[in-house]
């Protein structure tokens, strides 16, 4: 018995601090957040890995991916809860093998920041494409540290959350034995091993400090970096919000009512003096049983562009047969004639696509994703009389690639119709709009953002708000936005020099601790004192 509760203490004693840590990185996150906590959360999983074997390392870091994606992951139970806490204990393996990565002893610092900067690169891109959501740069949307996605997009905001919390961690570790070797006294040691602690301790501060130094230098510099440029035009913007019930899936609510609710919301446009330049519906909000051409929903949006005498941009889903979808946004021109269609290339494994369909329902009902999105092969790039638009459809907003694909086609503006009714909660409306703030940095761009029932929003290009809609009220979001053509780092170079840096830091972190071990056990082999053999007792 005494045995097991010592097992059962050293297991807390690991996993306690770590699951803290993550809890603490889960709660940076909107809509909870506070953009430090992920420091702070970040320097309490770094403490909890020091002295750990492999095996302990890979169970605390497991047990703060828990910590952060349980949380983190939530809203993933509205739609199947087992699916949800396969999908959890599957993200947190990525936290493990972070941890599993990191030295037990010295050069922790650089091996802590490149191994969860690679671990986080790996799991916003695999498997299925990956999963951006819950991810700790959405936490830094509201900090001081956003201009930094100029620089390197997501993942240069991910790695400096990792390095300052390895810095404060490494000061932390470092005053905490400090205040054990004062507690303990110094009188029954030698003073050959007193300065020995004493320097560790401040090789320990030191390296700590500089972690926090080039992170307060990265967070400074981006301020500096080149951004979109000035507005070359501005473009009068209305985002149509239909409203209505919150927590509802496609087969709850019939496509005539939301269809409905958006033809309500916005006769308030045709009302007004001076119309819109540029009209947003949401996506999926025009749902059509085969192609949308000849419907009587394409003769009204048509309609509607043409009384306006403005481009109107509309989320149309059709159904092409009894297995498959086109999820695409529309764009009218002023004419009333159809400018651009873009199709949705970013879908959402198992909620607009099952991968693999036959091997997975074996183990769940499938009857909520009866059919499967087609992908899309575009930039996003839509060339209108409004200006040159860069969409995105609702998840793709997430995703740093599908942005910098519009722009780089000549995007001057960014769109993003988007649905996201199925959630009774705030947890990922807010999530959205704290990807549309690090999307609009990274690119230099304005971004505009439509849903049915909220939240719709505008953003400029320093991933400021400037305006933000009320959840499931029925309104018309109006915004003047700029059209812009520079070029961020982050744009020309994407996430390559991150991802670099991010492997050098941990090769170089782990050679350098393989190199310390080897150096420390051969001198330890070489100042053991000489001792004679020692001789049998027998007679020969």
């Amino acid at each position: 018995m005494a045995a097991w509760t010592a097992v059962l203490s050293r297991l807390g004693r690991v996993v306690v601090p770590s699951l803290v840590g993550g809890l603490l990185l889960a709660f940076s996150l909107p809509p909870w957040g506070w953009w430090p906590l992920a420091f702070v959360g970040a320097g309490v999983v770094f403490w909890s890995l020091a002295g750990l074997s492999w095996r302990m390392r890979l169970l605390a870091g497991w047990a703060a991916g828990l910590g952060c994606f349980v949380p983190g992951l939530w809203w993933a139970a509205a739609f199947n809860w087992y699916g949800a806490a396969v999908l959890m204990v599957v993200e947190a393996l990525s936290m493990a093998l972070a941890a599993l990565a990191v030295p037990p002893a010295r050069w922790r610092v650089p091996c802590f920041a490149g191994a969860f900067t690679l671990a986080e690169a790996l799991r916003m891109s695999w498997p299925f494409g990956g999963l951006p959501l819950g991810g700790v740069f959405l936490g830094q949307a509201s900090g001081p540290l956003l201009d930094g996605a100029r620089l390197g997009g997501p993942l240069l905001l991910t790695a400096l959350v990792w390095l300052g919390g390895a810095g404060l961690g490494q000061v932390g570790c470092a005053a905490a034995a400090g205040w054990l070797d004062a507690r303990r006294g110094t009188a029954s040691r030698s003073k050959e091993a007193h300065g020995s602690s004493r320097d560790a301790r401040a090789r320990r501060a030191a390296a700590g400090l500089a972690a926090i130094f080039i992170l307060l230098v990265a967070g400074a510099g981006a301020r500096f970096a080149p951004a979109g440029g000035p507005r070359v035009r501005t473009l009068t913007v209305a985002l149509v919000q239909g409203g209505g019930r919150r927590g509802t899936n496609q087969f709850e609510v019939a496509p005539s009512s939301v269809l409905a609710a958006q033809v309500a919301a916005s006769r308030a446009l045709l009302r007004a003096p001076h119309p819109p330049a540029l009209v947003v519906w949401p996506e999926d909000v025009v749902r059509v049983g085969t192609h949308l051409a000849g419907t009587s929903a394409a003769a009204y949006l048509s309609s509607l562009a043409r009384r306006l005498h403005t481009t109107l941009v509309a989320g149309v889903t059709e159904t092409v047969s009894i297995k498959a979808f086109r999820n695409e946004a529309v764009a009218w021109g002023p004419s009333g004639r159809v400018v651009g269609v873009y199709e949705k290339v970013r879908r959402v494994p198992f909620g607009e696509y099952v991968p693999d369909r036959a091997f997975f329902s074996h183990f769940a009902s499938l009857s909520e994703v009866p059919l499967d999105a087609i992908p899309g092969h575009g930039t996003g790039e839509l060339t209108t009389p409004a200006g040159r638009l860069g969409v995105m459809l609702s998840y793709e907003v997430f995703f740093a690639t599908r942005g910098r694909s519009a722009v780089r086609a000549g995007a001057q503006l960014l769109v993003v119709p988007t649905n996201t009714s199925s959630y009774a909660t705030t947890q990922v409306p807010s999530l959205e709009v704290a990807a549309d703030r690090v999307q609009a940095v990274e690119e230099g761009r304005d971004l505009v953002q439509a849903a049915p029932s909220g939240y719709s929003d505008v953003v400029d290009a320093n991933g400021t708000v400037q305006d933000r809609s009320t959840l499931g009220r029925r309104q018309v979001v109006r915004a003047t936005v700029g059209l812009r053509t520079g070029r961020t780092v982050y744009e020309r170079l994407g996430d390559l020099p991150v991802l670099a840096l991010a492997a050098a830091c941990l090769v170089a972190g782990l050679a350098l601790a393989a190199f310390d071990l080897r150096t420390r056990r051969g001198w330890r082999l070489r100042l053991q004192p000489w001792r004679p053999p020692r001789r049998s007792l027998r007679a020969p």
